[in-house]
């Protein structure tokens, strides 16, 4: 299971770590669940995070591997709705084109892509860390983005209502 965090500050993100937790090792399901319950948990006291995004489930022709999926998904959302954060969920293919501009790029396009934006060179061991860092930045650019400040105010009347100083006059 990779995991990134980043921090923001105004309109400008940065890495903050990326790894993964190594559960191959672990043969019981059910071990496997409570590990990721205490590594998002630790992460959040440790880092003290504002929000957690995660990547929806894609839909593979394995259902017993869907359903463990399924099972670790709901453990990492539970430990971080818990804690009182909110939680977002993204497409791997918008996560893949919020950060390439492609959503069918490959794991390789996306890192490369993640290097330049967030400014960093190294390398991690594993991609699966660098998906979940993709999955913060497609959830930073969502919730900086324009049109996510009108949605969140329900309209344009109300956007402008909270924001006059983007009002330009004179038409």
């Amino acid at each position: 299971m990779g995991y990134g965090l980043i921090q923001v500050q105004g309109r400008t993100a940065s890495l903050i770590k990326m790894d993964v937790l190594k559960l191959s090792g672990h043969k019981d399901h059910y071990e496997r669940l409570q590990m990721i319950h205490t590594c998002i948990q630790e992460l959040i006291l440790t880092y003290q995070p504002d929000c957690c995004a995660i990547e929806a489930p894609f839909f593979g022709k394995n259902v017993q591997s869907m359903l463990k999926l399924g099972r670790a998904q709901g453990v990492a959302i539970a430990t971080a709705m818990h804690a009182g954060l909110s939680v977002a969920e993204y497409s791997p293919k918008k996560v893949k084109q919020s950060i390439t501009g492609n959503g069918n790029a490959d794991k390789e396009q996306v890192w490369q892509m993640l290097q330049r934006i967030l400014l960093f060179s190294e390398r991690p061991d594993f991609l699966d860390a660098t998906d979940a860092l993709a999955v913060a930045v497609c959830h930073f650019f969502q919730e900086t983005s324009p049109l996510s400040a009108v949605s969140k105010a329900k309209g344009w009347e109300q956007f402008m209502q909270q924001h006059p100083d983007r009002i330009a006059g004179g038409y």
